[in-house]
């Protein structure tokens, strides 16, 4: 019983993340029938997350906007200007929203569970209890490379429950993976 108590206690330990690599302060909804974030320490991914996007998004746009006009005016389709138009705003838009979503993830470390939040419209919390954890794993692209961010993917046999928390620097995705597996180990050998 004491071992138990030692495990959970060394297992609501959280790993030590540098507040340099994480945005100030999480973004909540302004309403008053929004969900309501929990006392506790709430950790966010980084401000870098935001520039890959803008990366990858901008890219996207410049490649729309250019198969556009090159269909458009070099082969005289001017059918070409409906989609092309209707994708270019809704990858505008996409750029434009994304800091305040990227400012509105954010995960906490419990004594029993890991909480997930995102979202400003369509907000969505999902508690990972450690015992239940299956897989932990992270990933980066050579663009997440280049910026020193990767995402944080934990699996449980519910699918609806898996989590992926992007834009961790990689020192904290580390950190983070090996202590999720550390207290996940821990609770299943109490179960």
């Amino acid at each position: 019983m004491a071992a138990a108590s030692a495990d959970r206690a060394q297992g609501a330990d959280a790993p030590v993340v540098d507040a340099g690599e994480e945005f100030a302060k999480i973004i909540e909804p302004r309403s008053e029938n929004r969900l309501v974030l929990e006392a506790g320490v709430w950790h966010q991914i980084s401000p870098k997350y935001v520039r890959v996007q803008f990366i990858s998004g901008g890219s996207m746009l410049a490649i729309v906007v250019a198969a556009t006009l090159v269909v458009a005016l070099v082969f005289g389709q001017a059918w070409a200007w409906i989609p092309g138009g209707i994708l270019s705003v809704i990858l505008g838009w996409t750029l434009a929203i994304m800091p305040r979503q990227a400012r509105a993830i954010g995960y906490q470390l419990r004594d029993d569970d890991l909480v997930f939040r995102k979202g400003i419209l369509w907000q969505r919390f999902v508690a990972v209890p450690y015992g239940r954890m299956q897989l932990v794993d992270i990933t980066h692209g050579p663009l997440d490379r280049g910026f020193g961010i990767a995402q944080l993917k934990l699996v449980t046999a519910a699918a609806s429950t898996n989590v992926v928390i992007p834009g961790l620097a990689q020192s904290t995705a580390e950190t983070l993976r090996d202590h999720l597996v550390a207290v996940a180990e821990s609770r299943r050998t109490g179960l």
